[in-house]
């Protein structure tokens, strides 16, 4: 019987010898291999971490211990080892299980952390709590995937260290994608004797007796300060040489390191050691993402960081081929921006490759900059390539723009700067689950006084904005996207200023307002309201920020505005248009369908779009009812 059979939470795991477990490592990749091909998933990172989640696990008492992934999708060995195993096939599915810590899943999951470098301020104040409350419990954070890069761990670290009674131990597993070689490098050469000094200095009489020397030291006469500072040198010398510690050492954190992540005994040592300290301590564990996948270890690009359908042997995607997206197209126009315009250069937060910025890169490798996952960082640093005379591309996913709401504000519009963002993966995304919806980005920015915002709705229309964006030098331009493939075209039947028309049909009476791929949608709309006898325009506003007094004549014109997008209801452009007629005294009916504010449960697009009413069918059907009944109210807010 496989012993990944006998697996069914971390107390079995202490019940395994080493051989034993060693067997159930290469189990678990296996398991991992079969699944997450089938249903997609983040494969390369959880291949990396087995060895150490199987030391957690066997080290600390989860769930009464709190471990803490960070980023979140490092979770799936844990996910397994806590039980889960038996719901993978449904991993990323409607009504399945998650592909990050989920609280309603287990107890094992204390923070729903998918959005990365929060770990450590979540568990700060949770050891902080567990402390004040009297309760004797660890709290553990894995940091990896790149997440140190971000502000917020910093931040994190700089209390940590002054918190001497907290229960904290902070496992960096360093898989070569966020820190340098020569981290590694060193690991290999010292890691016997780096171990060795660990455990000397992890241990309380280490510190009582430096405090003693130190005091009896600086007590002698006349020499006793010299000879302290000379003492305190040689030590910290001899530390720099044989553990590389780094920062982490002149922030004053204790630090175990670096470790072998896939020598499973190694890292128990360690952990066992950090937990024997009772206060913060950082274990650095050195891993390899992809492992024991050939495919993915092979692969340079990311090691197989996210996939969608694999073929479990060779790695080789099983996608439709030839399908072009959003994101393909945005790659390819701003690489042909930048061969004609230098003062363009490209910046992204650790997601070169996803928002299609890898092309730019390989052409002008000067002028594209990866900041790491520290979005604030990287709008404010636009910001200063903007005040320096260039025109800065952020490309982003569109949730994680969020991040940086406040820099957008008070770094770039209050500036009155010539930053274009780019959101890619905007609206509903599907298998990601709630932190991956891009519904938040469009109601802040409305709030950006200055910021024009465009939801193209093909692809003509994205290189147009695009081009029109890269030449506004007074102020921040949005350009968001669905990470679906490209819609087809959608011709112009009339210009009405800056209007577009895609569809008339009869005397006015329903406008509809189309926004970005959901263009498509509303035509939809427009046709069936015309099959009933009802007069229909369907309009793309083209730009839908600031609101244009071109579109506001063509809602002055109707009985009735639909407006259709893929973004939340609350402050969202159907919203901010309705304010806007509000604010010109047009008293025409304004009715928004848009994503409800509620955080959404994972499945895909075309199941969440249809389970809130985005629907042709169930637009058009309330536009009719309503129309029908004049002006008695009408309420159809849900599809039947």
């Amino acid at each position: 019987m496989p012993l990944l059979d006998a697996v069914h939470g971390p107390e079995d795991l202490r019940k395994l010898s080493p051989a034993q477990l060693r067997r159930l490592a290469e189990e678990i990749r296996a398991f991992l291999i079969t699944n997450v091909s089938r249903t997609g998933g983040h494969l390369g990172p959880n291949l990396g971490v087995v060895e150490l989640t199987l030391a957690l696990h066997r080290v600390f008492d989860s769930p009464r211990d709190a471990i803490i992934f960070d980023t979140g999708h490092q979770s799936y060995v844990h996910k397994i080892v806590t039980g889960r195993g038996d719901r993978f096939p449904t991993l990323r599915q409607p009504g399945g299980l998650s592909g990050y810590p989920r609280r309603a899943e287990s107890a094992h999951d204390w923070m729903e952390n998918s959005h990365a470098s929060a770990a450590l301020s979540w568990a700060d104040g949770l050891a902080k709590a567990f402390r004040l409350r009297g309760d004797d419990r660890f709290v553990v954070a894995v940091v990896g995937d790149g997440a140190l890069t971000g502000g917020m761990v910093w931040e994190a670290l700089n209390n940590i260290a002054v918190a001497e009674d907290e229960k904290l131990v902070i496992v960096v597993n360093d898989n070569g994608r966020s820190y340098t070689p020569t981290v590694g490098g060193i690991a290999t050469q010292l890691s016997a004797l780096g171990t060795q000094l660990a455990a000397i200095r992890t241990d309380r009489r280490y510190e009582r007796t430096l405090r003693r020397i130190k005091e009896a030291v600086q007590r002698a006469p006349l020499i006793g300060q010299a000879v302290y500072g000379l003492m305190h040198g040689f030590k910290m010398g001899v530390k720099d040489v044989l553990a590389p510690q780094g920062m982490f050492s002149d922030l004053g954190l204790k630090y175990l390191g670096p470790i072998d992540g896939h020598d499973l005994e190694a890292v128990e040592t360690a952990l066992q050691q950090a937990k024997r300290f009772g206060a913060p301590v950082i274990v650095h564990c050195i891993t390899q993402k992809g492992r024991g996948f050939k495919a993915a270890e092979d692969h340079e690009e990311d090691r197989f960081h996210a996939v969608g359908p694999i073929d479990e042997v060779t790695g080789a995607s099983l996608a439709e081929p030839g399908v072009r997206t959003w994101t393909d197209a945005f790659g390819e126009e701003l690489a042909r921006i930048g061969a004609t315009d230098d003062r363009v250069v490209a910046i992204t937060a650790a997601m070169l490759h996803p928002t299609g910025l890898d092309r730019f890169a390989r052409i002008f490798p000067d002028r594209i900059f990866d900041v790491g996952i520290a979005e604030q960082h990287a709008v404010t640093s636009a910001a200063g390539l903007a005040a320096g005379g260039l025109h800065p591309v952020v490309a982003v996913y569109a949730t994680f723009l969020n991040r940086a709401f406040d820099q957008v504000l008070m770094d770039v519009a209050l500036h009155r700067l010539g930053v274009t963002f780019v959101l890619d993966r905007a609206g509903v995304t599907g298998a990601d689950g709630p932190s991956h919806n891009g519904m938040w980005d469009a109601s802040l920015l409305g709030l950006v006084p200055g910021l024009r915002l465009t939801a193209p709705r093909d692809e003509q229309r994205l290189v147009e904005a695009l081009r029109r964006s890269v030449t506004v030098d007074d102020g921040p331009t949005v350009l968001r996207y669905s990470k679906e493939r490209l819609p087809e075209p959608i011709p112009v039947l009339d210009q009405r200023g800056d209007v577009d028309v895609l569809f008339a049909a009869g005397t006015p009476q329903v406008l509809v307002v189309g926004y970005g791929q959901l263009c498509g949608l509303a035509v939809e709309v427009g046709q069936r309201l015309a099959d009933q006898g009802i007069g229909a325009t369907v309009v793309d506003p083209v730009w839908a920020l600031p609101v244009s007094a071109d579109l506001l004549a063509e809602v002055a014109a109707h009985e009735l505005v639909l407006t259709i997008e893929d973004n939340g209801l609350a402050g969202g452009l159907g919203s901010q248009l309705s304010q806007a007629a509000r604010a010109a005294g047009i008293d025409t009916r304004v009715r928004e369908f848009g994503i409800p504010q509620e955080f959404l449960a994972q499945g895909t697009r075309g199941q969440l779009l249809a389970e809130f009413g985005l629907t042709a069918q169930h637009v058009a059907r309330f536009a009719t009812e309503l129309v029908a009944a004049g002006d008695k109210p009408v309420d159809v807010t849900t599809p039947s």
